[in-house]
């Protein structure tokens, strides 16, 4: 079917391993795609960053290619939705844009020490109950005080405002734009640990605590709107200047919009190199086991935030890869490995490379392979890499199904892990209950198209379901005995992990 002469939106998603891009027409079809890779430094044990100049490559390569392949065609794109990774950080001069510090990924470790003094403090209560979050490197607040004591340790630059401290989505928005456009989304904000689930906005006793001087900070935006809130393009290579910025997301809320259409009730996971679980919170219920609250997006049309309840599973794809390592291969070898392992072995990996996120927030606990005997080889440590996640999903759902009163009726999954359907298969036994595979791998592009395009007038909410592919559904067999053994055989191994065997 020819494109030529419609509008389509383009979508970005910046994640840790790389940017992809969508080019979405309006009448819902993924006209085109591109992908650029993006690595990781390691530059001491715990330590993880990425060179944001690589990162703005990689970003302008992919809206590059796209808006060439549009013009090629006779589309025209109406504006720009863009979908990051979330709790990374860096520091940036506001008048060149230019980055003055690495990013320091979600996954890095620096700033344990701090965390577990804060943990132990009277503060702990305050950072939660302010924010959602439990005190956690992962989140953004001490890499941005470790980042200004190193750039402005005095914090003279960033007290006048002339240094920038924030997350990736507030960077590319003012590269996009030219530097005319200061400003972070609602919900990446959230993800800060600086701002107040009650009003989203930045919370002056958490910034006195880590000492990050509000002059320094973007102002918070919506989530959407044509160009008003989040501007237009200006100097970006490839692209046309004055494309409306129309909708930023972060990462795993963009596949929440994607998954759930903005509406609630749907439980979604999100598998990468880690995994999150989301579903929408308009009721308000409290966090509880290992469950953290956060803000999803704030749309322009609304009065306040959309709320969601979060679990983020620190190493999922990571363990995809480090089994890659170990044995010589790529994660297309680990799948096609584990696939020819023993039925009857039960080995567990616990991917505790950097400590346990969710369920347990124990960033003591450490990596380990259980029940390995003289017949295990690569194919079992290979099955029991891929495995891992699908267990620690289904350790984690249990913890939804407390804190919403009741068991999820359907999992929604997305990610690339999830292309492999022997993960899928183990997921929705492990569950007890239907996993729906997205129709797409870019979901969280996908959601940030389609938030992008209501507010451009392509689409309505309406308008959504229609829009997204059904996907793959898998059920369980209904035998409880066999999960039941697998999950008591997982939580023995996650108990050794953490220094507390049974």
């Amino acid at each position: 079917m020819s494109t030529a002469g419609r509008g389509a939106v383009l979508a970005l998603d910046q994640g840790t391993s790389g940017t992809k891009g969508l080019l979405v027409t309006e009448d819902g079809r993924v006209s085109a795609t591109a992908h650029r890779p993006l690595t990781q430094q390691y530059p001491a044990p715990g330590w993880v960053e990425q060179d944001p100049a690589v990162l703005w490559r990689g970003v302008t390569a992919v809206a590059g290619e796209l808006a060439a392949r549009a013009a090629a065609t006779g589309t025209r794109v109406t504006g720009l939705g863009l979908s990051v990774q979330r709790e990374a950080v860096l520091v940036w001069d506001r008048d060149t844009g230019a980055a003055l510090s690495p990013l320091v990924s979600w996954q890095d470790r620096r700033t344990a020490e701090r965390c577990a003094g804060l943990a132990a403090s009277a503060e702990a209560e305050l950072i939660s109950d302010r924010t959602g979050l439990p005190v956690d490197p992962m989140f953004s607040a001490t890499k941005a005080e470790w980042l200004l004591d190193r750039v402005d340790p005095r914090r003279e630059l960033a007290t006048t405002g002339r240094l920038r401290v924030g997350t990736v989505d507030a960077w590319l928005l003012h590269r996009l734009t030219g530097g005319l456009t200061d400003a972070t989304e609602t919900g990446c904000a959230s993800r800060t640990q600086l701002v107040r689930l009650d009003d989203a906005g930045w919370d002056p006793e958490l910034l006195d605590l880590f000492r990050i001087p509000r002059a320094a900070l973007p102002r918070i935006a919506a989530s959407d709107g044509a160009g008003e809130e989040l501007g237009h393009t200006r100097d970006v290579p490839g692209l046309a200047d004055g494309l409306p910025i129309a909708a930023v997301l972060g990462d795993s809320h963009a596949a929440l919009f994607a998954q759930s259409h903005g509406r609630p009730g749907t439980v979604k996971a999100t598998y990468g190199t880690g995994a999150s679980l989301m579903v929408l919170n308009p009721d308000g219920r409290r966090p509880a086991g290992g469950i953290a609250a956060t803000l999803a997006w704030r749309r322009t049309r609304d009065t306040g935030a959309a709320r969601a309840l979060e679990a983020n599973i620190a190493s999922a794809g990571t363990a995809i890869h480090w089994a890659a390592q170990l044995l010589g291969t790529d994660p297309a070898g680990i799948a096609a490995l584990a696939a020819g392992a023993r039925e009857d072995a039960e080995v567990y990996l616990v991917p505790a490379f950097s400590g346990l996120g969710a369920p347990y927030w124990d960033r003591g606990a450490r990596a380990l392979l259980v029940g390995m005997d003289f017949d295990t080889g690569p194919a079992e440590v290979a099955r029991a890499a891929v495995e891992s996640m699908a267990y620690q999903v289904a350790d984690t759902l249990s913890r939804f199904d407390t804190v919403l009163g009741g068991p999820v009726g359907e999992l929604r999954a997305d990610g690339g892990p999830t292309g492999n359907d022997r993960l899928m298969a183990l997921q929705a036994e492990l569950i007890g209950r239907p996993v729906r595979r997205s129709g797409r791998p870019e979901v969280s592009a996908l959601g940030a198209a389609h938030l992008a395009g209501t507010a451009l007038g392509l689409w309505n909410d309406a308008d959504l379901p229609a829009l997204t592919p059904r996907g793959t559904r898998f059920t369980a067999s209904g035998d409880d005995a066999p999960r039941d053994r697998r999950m008591a055989g997982w939580r023995d191994a996650v108990a050794c992990a953490r220094g507390k065997p049974a």
